[in-house]
């Protein structure tokens, strides 16, 4: 509901009770004259702005219940625009207001109880207990407004814990390449290094001793099947994806990568990454040798593939290409990823 139709509502059940309270007439008294009515409408007026201005609010409509008093007319439905403005003030305030507020509506609450007491044949009340009434509304209005704060210091727990995970899960990814990228410049620096003394082994041999240059060339291209080929293509949608979403792709593409590598024979590797509005599609396909198709307890390291897609919410399908190859392809939901 709209704040200032709650407002109105709100002025509409104080009015109907107030008003109800304040059309009755005790005989032989003037409580329901124009100057009564003129209080009521300046009370309702007054609580149509109580959420912008609930101090000045809180003392109008505290003044208006004190003049109610002391012009003779008492009654317990009177006190609910106060009651309500009181409330207002302590549930959009702090709790330094909600003191101020309290001791002056106490004090002032008092004094008019004093005032009537002596007065008017039928006293108000105690003055104790006038003095206590005001803080009734304070009192909500407080408990109210601290379990709101609690909320929402609980919910900024709650974001700021998810955007620490968030952070944690791309420093680990940032590591992870890192590694990964280490780990590939030694492997490649160290293959060429070794094709490179291989292919002087060779060449030194090649007319003194023909079966020595053979097995040093046949290991230079060993080792120069070792070094894949990758072609990498990227599609983002646009939008940053989901720290999970975002681990869970770099590690399908590193365990295929090392399946590659490991399995294949392969020379030539792509690997496709395309984004939507709604998911991440990630596609593997090398140029090995034909190899057939892997069954759920052989190896190919695909077991952890088909441990993380479906922790995400994702599909995977794999298997051999015709002709040769092998085709890996995994699709990422990233709307409602898990954290």
């Amino acid at each position: 509901m709209p704040p200032l139709a709650a407002d109105l509502l709100v002025v509409a059940v104080v009015g109907l009770f107030t008003g109800s309270d304040l059309a009755v007439n005790d005989p032989g008294s003037r409580q329901a004259d124009a100057l009564s009515w003129a209080l009521f409408a300046l009370s309702l007026a007054a609580l149509v702005v109580r959420r912008r201005r609930p101090v000045p609010v809180a003392c109008v409509t505290g003044a208006a219940c004190a003049g109610w008093a002391l012009y003779g007319h008492i009654g317990e439905p009177l006190n609910l625009p106060v009651i309500v403005a009181l409330y207002t003030v302590a549930v959009l305030g702090d709790r330094c207001r909600t003191l101020w507020a309290g001791v002056t509506a106490a004090v002032v609450s008092g004094a008019v109880a004093l005032i009537v007491g002596r007065d008017v044949v039928n006293p108000q009340g105690l003055p104790v207990l006038e003095m206590i009434r005001p803080l009734v509304p304070l009192l909500l209005g407080e408990a109210v407004r601290t379990r709101r704060e609690l909320l929402a210091e609980y919910a900024a727990r709650a974001e700021r814990a998810e955007a620490e995970r968030e952070r944690e899960a791309a420093r680990r990814v940032r590591q992870e390449r890192v590694r990964v990228a280490r780990e590939i410049h030694d492997i490649l620096a160290h293959t060429v290094s070794a094709m490179t003394v291989q292919a002087g082994v060779a060449l030194d041999a090649l007319d003194t001793a023909p079966e020595v240059s053979r097995r040093a060339m046949t290991q230079v291209r060993a080792s120069g099947k070792e070094a894949v080929r990758v072609t990498l293509r990227r599609e983002p949608s646009g939008g940053a994806y989901p720290g999970v979403v975002e681990t869970t792709a770099y590690r399908i593409v590193q365990e295929a990568l090392t399946n590659v590598v490991k399995h294949s024979g392969a020379g030539r590797v792509a690997v496709s990454l395309t984004g939507a509005d709604a998911h991440l599609e990630i596609e593997i396909v090398d140029d090995g040798p034909p190899r057939p198709e892997p069954s759920t307890g052989e190896g190919y390291g695909l077991i952890g593939m088909r441990e993380r897609v479906p922790a995400v919410g994702g599909t995977l399908t794999y298997g051999p290409v015709p002709g040769g190859g092998f085709r890996g392809h995994a699709v990422l939901p990233t709307e409602g990823a898990p954290s």
